[in-house]
């Protein structure tokens, strides 16, 4: 057996999910921080403001990222330049109008008296404008299959969030303002490497052309419609444990899905490197690759998540106060994750039936599938805390939506390409065979 060289990693998969699990495994050592240090009100308060500001980035990353890919990627360098002019117009312009909306609310603060909106009007318009020049730079790396700069950069942001938390709960000064500002603060030094390094490649500006910009806007108020509504389930959910039950339930549910974060990141990682693979595909007319590439994908995902299903529903209750602490354990959390992690498996056949649908020019209908997903969750959950006045009644809820979501999209995608449940299946096992075969024969 030999050893493995730092050239073996140079591939579009690992480095894509690397930087996944860098940002998860930073993600999971702040959340465990802040369980710690702020009470359950307080980090309420933290998840309802994130809630709210990942609705408004699903406007941003909805209406270009799937754009900036589809149009990017492999394209020749005047029509390159025009895409990368024309996404960052529109990604500042964007920006600029959710920030004017969130001035103009200032004027409200004093009347209201709700800690959480506060929050949100007080922190949302510079934490959103510092965010936008690495979010631009993620677009773009994905597009180019570059993930080797978006792991520094993730490394960068994360690895300075948690740095700085860790010293102020050691310094106890880790109050919910301070967890604010240290949010911006790194959002601006990522920001600020993604322009020096040259990565952001915001000289393109000034190539964008009215007719490029048009034809991403049109394109992307489909897959913006989408990103919003699939952002609405979070949100909803949300908003309705806020208001119906308290803050602290909040906090609760929040801990108990945050686990979830074991399957998001696989699946993240390979709807990026897939998604790319599907818009190259579908440019080059090859629908047969793109149907490939997609079932290769949803299938390989499918059965790796369930070992990893049974081991998270088995180890829910450690799993939990690992991340949350002794307040959690005898909490609604551990069984929260249970009930989502059962139905996790669903998962990867959903998100790339949408993607799917995207890439073949089909996102009025992955629009009505994320409206239907919205409504079913919506309607579940709110019946649900109605009745049982609990958090159970919002978890019951995800799992209605995934599968009437799951069931839309591949009707409806099963109308243009070679594509069966069957199908999905076969194909990711005979691609994880082979991968298993390869790494075997590659170290042995």
């Amino acid at each position: 057996m030999r050893i493995p060289k730092l050239s073996d990693l140079n591939d579009k998969n690992f480095l894509a999910l690397a930087g996944n699990l860098v940002i998860s495994g930073f993600g999971f050592l702040i959340y465990g921080v802040l369980c710690r240090v702020l009470t359950k009100e307080e980090l309420g308060i933290w998840f309802f403001f994130l809630a709210v500001y990942s609705l408004a980035d699903a406007v941003r990353n909805g209406l270009l990222t799937t754009a900036t890919v589809k149009f990017y990627a492999g394209a020749l360098p005047e029509r390159a330049a025009n895409v990368l002019g024309s996404v960052w117009f529109l990604a500042i312009a964007l920006t600029g109008i959710l920030m004017l909306v969130d001035f103009g609310a200032t004027y409200f603060i004093p009347s209201i008296d709700n800690a959480e909106i506060v929050m949100v009007i007080q922190w949302f318009g510079i934490t959103f404008l510092s965010s936008l020049p690495f979010n631009v730079t993620f677009w773009i790396l994905v597009a180019e299959e570059d993930y080797f700069p978006i792991l520094y950069l993730r490394l960068l942001n994360n690895g300075s969030t948690i740095l700085i938390i860790i010293i102020l709960a050691f310094l106890k000064m880790a109050t919910l303002y301070n967890v604010f500002l240290v949010n911006v603060i790194t959002n601006l030094l990522t920001s600020a490497g993604c322009i020096l390094l040259g990565f952001s490649k915001f000289k393109m500006l000034f190539k964008r052309t009215r007719a490029c910009t048009m034809e991403l806007l049109n394109f992307g108020k489909f897959s913006l419609a989408t990103s919003i509504s699939s952002n609405l389930m979070n949100t909803a959910n949300t908003f309705l444990i806020n208001f119906m039950l308290k803050p602290e339930y909040l906090a609760v549910y929040n801990v108990g899905t945050k686990l979830m974060e074991a399957i998001e990141i696989p699946l993240r990682s390979f709807v990026g490197t897939g998604m790319s693979a599907m818009a190259t595909a579908f440019n080059n007319h090859d629908m047969a690759r793109l149907a490939f590439v997609s079932k290769k994908y949803a299938g390989m995902l499918t059965l790796v998540f369930v070992p990893v299903a049974i081991v998270a529903f088995l180890g829910a209750g450690p799993a939990i106060w690992i991340l949350g602490g002794d307040q959690y354990m005898n909490s609604a959390a551990p069984n929260i994750l249970r009930i989502l992690m059962l139905f996790a498996i669903l998962y990867p056949i959903d998100r790339f039936n949408g993607v799917t649908l995207d890439i073949i020019h089909q996102p009025k209908i992955n629009f009505y599938k994320v409206l239907i997903m919205g409504a079913v969750n919506l309607s579940v959950g709110y019946v649900g805390l109605l009745l049982l006045k609990n958090v159970y009644g919002i978890a019951i809820a995800t799992p209605c939506a995934t599968i009437a979501g799951l069931l839309f999209g591949y009707y409806h995608l099963r109308k243009h390409i070679d594509y069966s449940f069957r199908g999905i299946i076969t194909t990711g096992h005979a691609e994880l065979m082979a991968f298993g075969k390869r790494m075997i024969g590659k170290y042995r």
